[in-house]
């Protein structure tokens, strides 16, 4: 990652915790990854060459821009959805500050509702949104996704009852490994080897 782009998601990320102290409503909030969190998520998907990544949980693009600066790197593209229109701009506006814009492509609206229109089919999921709405999410997901796909999800660790139910629907899929990285907030890792 070149220095300017590295200066600018740590201006970013600053301002993020700034915003987050000062608000009172959780909506209002930017919620981000902590900044090791989102730098092994953009390495698990450059090193994986991974392709096709959902975001589930766009906020105001700080991981998104990992994401594309991962994808730009393999030939990739990225779908992101996020159902705040006001951090739906937001991260429009800091995708094209960072110059990923084109990398792309931004949904506004209900996460579940959008996963059931996509075509797909996605190499790479990253849950970072309602962690209640995951499981459902991710069963719609299902036929998208490609034979080596990795699963990721954001909050394994900090929020144990509420990415429970995910937890389990992913550990009741045939043929996946899945683990618990504690870095950051607890990263869920999950990986199917195609045959």
């Amino acid at each position: 990652m070149d220095k300017q782009l590295r200066i600018f998601l740590d201006e970013l990320y600053r301002q993020d915790l700034e915003n987050d102290a000062q608000q009172e409503d959780r909506r209002r909030k930017m919620l981000n990854l902590e900044p090791e969190t989102a730098q092994l998520v953009s390495f698990l998907v450059r090193s994986s060459r991974r392709r096709h990544v959902l975001e589930i949980g766009t906020s105001n693009g700080y991981s998104t821009c990992w994401l594309a600066w991962a994808v730009q790197q393999t030939g990739g593209h990225v779908t992101s959805i996020d159902r705040e229109e006001y951090k739906h701009a937001l991260a429009d506006a800091n995708l094209r500050r960072a110059g990923l814009r084109s990398l792309v492509e931004l949904r506004c609206g209900d996460a579940t509702a959008i996963v059931a229109d996509l075509p797909g089919p996605f190499d790479c999921i990253f849950f970072d949104a309602d962690r209640f709405s995951a499981p459902a999410q991710l069963s719609l997901l299902l036929p998208k996704l490609t034979s080596e796909v990795l699963l990721l999800a954001d909050n394994a660790l900090s929020h144990p009852q509420e990415i429970a139910n995910y937890l389990d629907a992913v550990r009741a899929l045939p043929d996946f490994e899945q683990m618990i990285l504690p870095v950051g907030k607890g990263l869920s890792v999950a990986y199917r080897a195609g045959s």
